[in-house]
């Protein structure tokens, strides 16, 4: 069986949907700026073409069956403040990954937790999720501290994990259980 399909969450200030080719102007203001992809697996944006070949993978993704990349957009201006992805789902485990981008012009505004706070309750009460996995590098001290805040549990260091832009990276490998839920 496919991810089931996420179609709209809102919070107080969000609107949270599947990605569409119209954010794209968005995504490469936020994915164009070299300290928001900083720890980022994907090389900084240069033109509306990296736009492109990116969702074209994560239509991909979402055709696999394993994965939705959403977008969060600003309830006051409407644009795509960032993006949230659910991927890696397995079923058998009723499992998945998150993994998140804020531009910086939203950074430390809490935007972050609202977008993932709103996608984890919604994979955990109504997708049948039990587990969510994050990995986040260690020297990235924002993504590890919202991560903490939202109840994920630190589980491990898995040394040089990735090649991050050429370079051998380590990664905290975070959880959270459908049981221990209690942000959302």
């Amino acid at each position: 069986m496919a991810f089931p399909s996420i179609s709209t969450l809102s919070t107080s200030r969000l609107t949270i949907r599947p990605v569409e080719h119209r954010d794209l102007a968005d995504l490469l203001t936020i994915n164009g700026d070299d300290e928001v992809t900083r720890f980022l697996p994907y090389a900084t944006w240069q033109s509306i073409e990296d736009g492109a070949a990116w969702i074209k993978r994560m239509n991909a993704i979402a055709e696999t069956g394993t994965g939705h990349q959403l977008v969060a957009v600003n309830g006051i201006n409407k644009k795509v403040i960032g993006t949230v992805l659910l991927f890696r789902f397995d079923e058998a485990s009723a499992r998945c990954e998150i993994g998140y981008v804020i531009g910086r012009t939203y950074w430390q505004q809490g935007f972050a937790k609202e977008a993932l706070s709103a996608v984890c309750n919604h994979a955990f009460s109504n997708l049948s999720i039990r587990r969510i996995e994050a990995e986040v590098d260690p020297n990235n001290l924002a993504s590890n501290a919202v991560m903490q805040s939202l109840g994920f549990v630190k589980e491990g260091l898995l040394r040089r994990r990735w090649i991050t832009k050429g370079v051998p990276t380590d990664t905290n490998i975070y959880g959270c259980l459908a049981n221990e839920w209690n942000v959302g």
